[in-house]
């Protein structure tokens, strides 16, 4: 309790803390190259020093230019918690609301080392997601939550508190954006600069919206994938013995271990940090390790050939592990892989998101500070050789997907054979798993739907499990289509064995996708449970940003939209707009997540239920639109599954009115128009 009383007093200046440096035994961010000028480097240092009185400059001036140029970022690990951050039950906040308190746990479990890629850096996953920009900013945010009332929103640019302003009760309490940079200024060269100069920075998705639940998000999207993946590319419905072979073990990609032993398949994951690979072994997530790739693949064949469920982490690079796997084929005709994909962070593959095949892990690391340009030059090899890999064992029957994470658009940047003939802007020889795995999903409404049990009592989080599962089973008898039936059947499997798979890393967290009808049930269910004293302390209900309406990505969310509209961002501004007034306790509007800086719009929320008659308001009529606005957008696409879904949910609901697009003009009629 002191310690949190301490985090929330704002800034400790006089005297100011200790400075213990970088924190031992916890994974660090890599050094950033910005490429400053030496009046840019001047202005970055002005710009950290504002947060502090000028009586604390001499001291602190020297001290933040060595971060500048040792790390290419101020970070301020002066102000770090004497403590790693980590989500403390809720009554335990220094609040005067209980939706602030929530925020703060939600904060502090971002923050976790447990949960955080590099926590000291202040990054919760994909390399560069950051929750602030620097120490001083998680301080102040902290002290501004513990005064704020329910008459004042707290508005944060960028990581960098604002301050509160006044506003009402059924306002949110916190509004947040990150990166909303001027388009033409929206380059990856330029963010560097700008982040160095501590004005902007990468929220990701859930890192800088306070939402992440740790990797349990990302399984359950992954074991959803590769179970639409082996239905659609390999006719199954059974993945014993079937190979599954990726790369990734950091916070997002770390999740693909224990998704391939739920679905009961042979899961090898390539990873170049050991530290990452392994937390997950330690974690339980990886059942085996090897440094060895003889070993690797003797493994792979021994559990391929007697159907064994494994989990597989090789500690090297994935290239190596996909140029063998060609090698083999190649010379004995023996395919040994049937699915694969990627989950490197290939949205920032300069700056330590991708690691070329030529260099140890250290050695790059060397090199990508020293030589940036040598560095860049690897990394396109190393994806060219890699896709020319993954082509041979394509032609062969194993069918390949790009994961979201900007693979196949930096594979093409590189110039690797990625095309496919007649393919627009958003097209590759390979699809998107949105695109081609998981668009149906989004179409009729199905999306990552979470909460988190703030009580940090995993007795809460059964009882949620129970309605959940509850819902499901009573959704399922209700009928319907039969795609719909399947998906709240997957989900209704994944639900009741989640606990078994110790899937929760920080928080008491859950997820599940559902569909808006779904959505709002589960969250009526659970504020129940709250009002009744079943469930101790408040929820908080998110989602992944990645989901039906709050990202337009046209390489991901949106790859399979096709009326030209893939590039427009009205879907994810509007969900922001319209969650903050149907009763959001916080929202978030993104420039970047997933595939990269620049390359993306997404919005996201967070609710807090209280078991008020309120509370229950909020979230019929907020979890409604947070689906709704993104099945309407892709119904007026032309995407059937969705024109079927929005039509469905206007029956059900007479205040819904949604412009519906005509049928598609016939090729003929369109052609002889176009006639010269």
């Amino acid at each position: 309790m002191s310690d949190l009383h301490e985090l929330c007093s704002g800034l400790p200046l006089r005297p100011l803390p200790e400075n213990r440096g970088r924190w031992a035994g916890v994974p660090h961010a890599p050094v950033r190259t910005p490429g400053l000028t030496p009046a840019e480097e001047e202005l970055a240092l002005r710009n950290a020093l504002r947060y502090f009185p000028a009586d604390a400059h001499a001291q602190l001036a020297p001290e933040f230019a060595r971060e500048l140029r040792d790390f290419g970022h101020v970070y301020m690990y002066r102000l770090c918690p004497r403590r790693p951050p980590r989500a403390c039950p809720i009554e335990q906040y220094p609040c005067r609301t209980k939706a602030a308190a929530a925020i703060m746990h939600m904060i502090m479990n971002n923050l976790d080392p447990e949960v955080a890629q590099f926590p000291q850096e202040l990054v919760t996953y994909g390399g560069n997601g950051q929750v602030f920009s620097n120490w001083a900013q998680f301080r102040l945010t902290m002290s501004y939550l513990a005064k704020m009332t329910e008459e004042q929103t707290l508005v944060m640019y960028s990581g960098h508190p604002l301050g509160l302003f006044p506003s009402r009760p059924s306002a949110p309490r916190l509004v947040v954006t990150n990166g909303m940079v001027i388009p033409n200024y929206s380059s990856k060269e330029e963010y560097e600069k700008l982040f160095a100069l501590g004005v902007t920075m990468y929220g990701q998705m859930t890192a800088g919206s306070y939402c992440y639940i740790g990797p349990q998000g990302i399984v359950h999207g992954t074991v959803l994938t590769v179970l639409n993946a082996a239905r659609r590319y390999l006719a199954v419905e059974d993945l014993a013995g079937k190979v599954f072979v990726t790369s990734g073990l950091g916070g997002m990609s770390g999740a693909q271990a224990k998704a391939a032993v739920i679905v009961g398949c042979v899961g090898v994951i390539a990873e170049v940090d050991k530290a990452a690979l392994d937390k997950r072994h330690k974690q339980g997530w990886l059942m085996e390790v090897t440094d060895s790739l003889d070993r690797c693949i003797e493994r792979l064949r021994e559990a391929r050939s007697k159907k064994e469920v494994l989990s597989l982490g090789y500690h090297g690079n994935v290239v190596a592990l996909w140029e063998r796997l060609a090698h083999i084929l190649a010379t004995t005709g023996e395919l040994l892989v049937d699915l694969g994909s990627d989950q490197t962070s290939c949205h920032n593959p300069f700056r330590g998101g991708y690691y070329p095949v030529q260099l140890g892990f250290e050695e790059a690391q060397s090199l990508m500070a020293s030589d940036p340009a040598s560095f860049r030059s690897l990394v396109q090899e190393s994806l060219r050789r890699q896709v020319t890999a993954i082509n041979r064992l394509a032609r062969d029957g194993c069918f390949f997907w790009d994961y979201g994470n900007a693979f196949l658009l930096e594979a093409r940047r590189a110039g690797a054979d990625v095309g496919k003939t007649g393919a627009g802007k958003t097209d590759f020889r390979y699809p998107s798993y949105v695109q081609d795995i998981m668009g149906d999903i989004f179409s009729q409404g199905f999306g990552p739907f979470r909460w988190v049990c703030t009580s940090g009592d995993p007795r809460d989080l059964a009882v949620t499990d129970r309605l959940a599962a509850t819902v499901l089973e009573e959704a399922i008898a209700g009928g319907g289509p039969a795609s719909t039936r399947l998906q709240y059947k997957d989900n209704l499997r994944w639900i009741r064995e989640a606990a078994k798979h110790q899937l929760v890393v920080g928080s008491q967290a859950r997820i599940l996708y559902s569909d808006q009808k779904g959505r709002v049930a589960i969250a009526v269910a659970i504020n129940d449970a709250i009002r009744s004293g079943e469930i101790k302390a408040p929820v908080v209900l998110s989602r992944d940003h990645h989901d039906v309406s709050g990202t337009d990505s046209p390489f991901r969310e949106t790859s399979n939209i096709y009326d030209g509209s893939a590039f427009c961002a009205d879907m994810a501004v509007q969900n922001f707009v319209g969650d903050a007034f149907r009763g959001a306790t916080w929202v978030a509007l993104h420039n970047g997540g997933g595939v990269g800086w620049g390359e993306v719009i997404n919005g996201g929320f967070g609710l807090v239920l209280d078991g008020t008659a309120e509370a229950e308001q909020k979230a019929r009529m907020m979890l409604s639109w947070d689906v709704s606005n993104g099945v309407a957008r892709r119904c007026w696409s032309g995407n059937r599954k969705a024109h079927e879904t929005i039509r469905r949910t206007m029956e059900d609901d007479s205040r819904l009115e949604v412009t519906l697009p005509h049928e598609v003009a016939d090729d003929g009629v369109i052609r002889r128009a176009l006639r010269p």
